[in-house]
């Protein structure tokens, strides 16, 4: 019975590190290589979600900040008509925040998958 519990609780751990990390359903991800020619595209939403701290010490000039936990307060300053691209320092936040936003009826999220940490201008 103890092995089935451990098995049990191995899964859970699995199952809630992957979902930390995956993108949103249904959402898109791209790596930090593939956010470069995006910037450059008229017509694009850039979010950071870190914090005012993380993001004064350093971001890319087309990001606005809109921390994760003040995003659900602040979905309306977000065109659900555009693409939203999605950053923070690892891409957890991001995949938090692109949950968020599909569930509150936004279809073009996108997550920039390693986030800051990978980003090399």
């Amino acid at each position: 019975m103890d092995t089935w519990l451990m098995i049990l609780i191995g899964a859970v751990i699995v199952f809630i590190g992957y979902r930390a990390i995956a993108p949103a359903k249904g959402g898109k991800s791209i790596s930090t290589d593939e956010l470069k020619p995006e910037l450059k595209k008229i017509g694009k939403q850039f979010i950071d979600v870190r914090t005012p701290a993380e993001f004064k010490a350093g971001h890319i000039k087309e990001f606005k900040n809109i921390p994760l936990n003040e995003l659900p307060n602040r979905l309306n300053e977000l065109n659900a008509e555009q693409d939203i691209y999605l950053i923070c320092q690892s891409g957890m936040r991001s995949s938090r925040a692109a949950d968020l936003l599909k569930k509150n009826g936004f279809e073009q999220v996108v997550n920039v998958r390693g986030g800051m940490n990978n980003y090399r201008p």
